[in-house]
């Protein structure tokens, strides 16, 4: 290699960083509440930016609020950036994001520590609203900067209180007027690396410390209202309610139904969240809204079950008598990571003698978004009892350090190997 500089990950580092940042939105039982949007968010960015700029790198914040941090690279060549999102699900865990991040600092600050001459730009990158928030729009920056979302549809977005996202976004340093800017392309971006927990218990029931992620789920969403009619839950009889509630309830049994008879692994569905309206324990729910998720490794039997999902949900609501009405919210197709990456990552384990898996990723992430103009690629570390999105969500340092280290060399071998032309 023309430049033999060697940088090695700091778990210490890396450690004080993460158990600082995990006293951002920190919860009572070990986990983190950081929501896009909220006071937790935006101590978390301040966090970010002040740390990049200490160890000198370039720090800008995007029209979508995405923060970027730069070491610029020696010659003129699409940009390499290492990285994930900063907020967090509702009583979450400290690694789901967060870890990425901070791998992603300490993988930048172990480069200039140990010399490293860059062809590339190297960034790290924390992205907007990748979790599931108040605005129905997920991995919000990823699909801002693959030119996933439309200006008009953000413009027109607001929360389930009614906030504007334009003022959301306004409070966290971005514009969606200049939303546009935010957009990359491949001549711009040449490669992104994402490490992330795996979020399940593959990795440590097969006892290796990583994994080379070959693709990521697609996920459909549909936000769901059945519609009934309220009424006093005293005086009137059961054979002339049209409960909401109950329709709902049983549109929900129907669907866990229908996904179990197909006996699939690679495919699941969930109802995650549920509201009943107006919610009193004295008058027949008038109406639900729920949001129905569908993942799986291929659209077509994702396209599939939601067709059949919507025939058995109005099949139901007919013989209870409500109405039926769903708006998709999401559809992310598969994606498949970038074969040039996937071979750097295991050549580079293999040359650490680290063991590895390959694995198909059911999360989604925001590698999905950049996979779709853009080399991309994942690794991701062991989850312990394979706990994620909740307070017990834990992985090892020994196995963060490994990976953070593939991390590293992964990305000296791409900026020395990698052009415009591969």
């Amino acid at each position: 290699m023309e430049n033999s500089a060697k940088a090695s990950f700091s778990g210490d580092r890396f450690w004080a960083n993460f158990l600082t940042f995990s006293k951002i939105g920190a919860l009572s039982q070990g986990g983190v509440e950081r929501p896009f949007g909220s006071a937790e968010d935006l101590e978390a960015r301040k966090y970010l930016r002040d740390t990049c700029q200490t160890i000198g790198l370039d720090f800008q914040v995007d029209a979508i609020g995405n923060l970027w941090a730069v070491m610029p690279g020696s010659k003129d060549l699409p940009m390499i950036a290492v990285g994930s999102h900063h907020d967090s699900v509702p009583q979450g865990g400290r690694f789901d994001g967060a870890l990425g991040v901070l791998a992603a600092l300490e993988t930048l600050q172990a480069l200039k520590e140990g010399g490293y001459q860059n062809r590339h730009p190297l960034a790290l990158v924390s992205f907007t609203a990748e979790e599931p928030n108040p605005f129905n729009l997920s991995t919000m920056g990823s699909r801002t900067v693959a030119g996933r979302l439309r200006k008009d549809t953000l413009l027109l977005s607001k929360d389930w209180n009614g906030r504007t996202l334009q003022d959301a976004i306004r409070a966290v340093g971005g514009n969606l007027e200049q939303v546009e800017e935010a957009r990359k392309n491949s001549s711009e971006l040449g490669a992104f690396l994402e490490l992330h927990i795996e979020q399940g218990k593959r990795l440590e029931r097969a006892q290796k410390p990583l994994a080379v992620v070959t693709g990521i789920c697609g996920i459909y969403r549909l936000e769901v209202t059945v519609t009934g009619e309220a009424n006093h839950a005293g005086t009137t009889m059961l054979t002339d309610r049209h409960d909401a509630f109950l329709a709902a309830s049983e549109i929900a049994l129907a669907f866990e139904k229908m996904l179990l008879d197909q006996q699939q692994d690679e495919l699941v569905g969930t109802i995650g969240r549920f509201e009943i309206f107006p919610n009193a324990a004295n008058i027949i729910p008038g109406s639900a809204r729920f949001i129905v998720e569908i993942r799986a490794s291929s659209v077509n039997i994702m396209h599939e079950m939601a067709a059949l999902f919507q025939k058995e949900a109005q099949t139901i609501s007919a013989r209870r008598g409500v109405q039926f009405q769903a708006q998709v919210i999401l559809d992310q197709a598969p994606e498949a990571m970038d074969q040039f990456v996937i071979s750097t990552l295991e050549d580079v384990s293999t040359k650490l003698k680290i063991p590895y898996d390959r694995l198909f990723s059911m999360a989604g992430h925001d590698a999905t978004h950049m996979a779709s103009f853009t080399k991309a690629g994942m690794l991701f570390v062991p989850s312990i009892d394979g706990k994620s999105h909740c307070q017990d969500e834990e992985s090892r340092l020994e196995d963060i350090v490994l990976a953070g280290q593939v991390m590293i060399d992964s990305i000296i071998q791409l900026d020395q190997t990698m052009d415009t032309n591969s």
